[in-house]
């Protein structure tokens, strides 16, 4: 088959599957007028016209909140963020752009949402933080739209381990899952809340797969034989997934996919650069996204373009589409098809050379069809093991409700 044979059939292909990105990250000013996502001269990765241009049909809008004190005053904060991302998420379906995008709050919306012509909005919360130590607010959360939980972040909560402890903090905690946290699963189960493995230890992963009632997701990890990185999935936790029925939404974010050793004038550059933004010192450039935060869209944009001037004069090794379909590759190979998925990261650190925004989402489908993967595997992956991991969520929840209810 040509180039042009093969461009062509992988077209076709992206044009009839159902395309799904299970993280987007938005900032605290997201859809307001300094963070316009239907607005095509943002500079955001994941915009409307952007999902429009790059055939992104549904994407999982985060409502993140970066781990703190886990004080009474802490614990009031993280779920004051949590309730303003979810408010702009929100406002962005139901008031901004009801006619472009929908909220969808169950697997059948999507497929809805996505035959009607529109885009389709999930909603996943990032950090079991934003409940703090009120197991109420996962009822909540769950009214509000939000699908998945990302157990823990960068710093151990009140739920679990993490796999990135804050320097402050021993390596491991609660040896895993909490009894809080072993509480807080058991009502994600009876809610229907998806339970998300990344950003979690490995024996909080083991633990959380092994209590849940219902299969788990990792919402944004890569494979841990291909890059053992401490946000990646070894092959151990890979088979328990297996067995639990979950599904591993490979990530796109360069430091994840491929390990690389930054020059010291890179490191210097960069730390120079953050200093000018008021940006936090230290760690990688992976959770900049969320630290940018803090900014004004006119400011992430002017940071971007001297970020782009640092690559161009202290370059880092190439990370490409490539790169990162092998990760699904030995996914797949390790667990198999039904359990493998795709996530960008977009505006949290996530891009890489091919699909560095979601107009570029061509492409993932493109190295897909050239490594001989089938339409309906690339179904699959794009979205349908999500969506079939979400109703079996929900089909457990609703066997909970029936026998609580007796």
């Amino acid at each position: 088959m040509s180039d042009e044979q093969l461009t062509a059939k992988a077209r076709e292909i992206h044009q009839c599957v159902l395309t799904l990105d299970t993280h987007d990250d938005i900032s605290f000013e997201f859809a307001t007028e300094q963070d316009d996502p239907g607005n095509p001269e943002n500079s955001r990765q994941a915009t409307l016209p952007k999902m429009r241009d790059g055939g992104l049909d549904a994407g999982f809008f985060i409502v993140y909140v970066g781990q703190g004190d886990r004080t009474a005053e802490g614990n009031k904060f993280a779920y004051e963020q949590a309730i303003t991302k979810f408010e702009a998420i929100h406002r962005m379906a139901e008031q901004m752009y009801p006619d472009e995008i929908e909220i969808a709050y169950t697997p059948a919306d999507v497929v809805r949402i996505h035959k009607s012509g529109k885009l389709v909005a999930c909603i996943g919360i990032e950090n079991g933080w934003t409940i703090g130590n009120d197991i109420a607010k996962l009822a909540e959360f769950h009214k509000r739209g939000g699908r998945y939980i990302t157990l823990a972040h960068n710093g151990h909560n009140d739920i679990c381990d993490s796999a990135n402890p804050r320097n402050d903090e021993q390596e491991s905690e609660h040896n895993g899952v909490s009894e809080f946290g072993k509480k807080v699963i058991a009502e994600m189960s009876r809610l229907g809340i998806m339970v998300d493995i990344s950003h979690i230890s490995k024996k909080s992963a083991l633990d959380a797969i092994k209590l849940s009632k219902a299969p788990v997701i990792a919402s944004h990890s890569g494979a841990w034989a291909i890059n053992n990185h401490a946000r990646n999935i070894d092959d151990e936790t890979l088979m328990e997934l297996k067995k639990n029925g979950g599904v591993v939404q490979a990530v796109a974010l360069r430091g994840f996919v491929k390990s690389r050793t930054p020059s010291s004038e890179r490191v210097a550059a960069q730390a120079a650069l953050r200093k000018e933004y008021g940006l936090p010192e230290g760690g990688g450039f992976g959770g900049l996204g969320r630290a940018m935060e803090s900014l004004t869209e006119e400011k992430r944009a002017e940071f971007r373009g001297k970020m782009q001037e640092i690559d161009k004069k202290y370059p880092l090794p190439a990370v490409d589409v490539k790169d990162f379909v092998n990760h699904i590759d030995h996914i797949v190979k390790a667990i198999g098809i039904d359990h493998a998925g795709i996530s960008s990261d977009f505006d949290g650190g996530g891009g890489i050379d091919g699909w560095d925004n979601a107009a570029e989402t061509f492409n993932v489908t493109l190295e897909l069809v050239r490594r001989g993967y089938t339409e309906e595997q690339i179904q699959k992956i794009w979205g349908g093991n999500l969506l079939r991991v979400w109703g079996e969520v929900e089909k457990v929840a609703a066997e909970l409700q029936k026998a609580g209810s007796k």
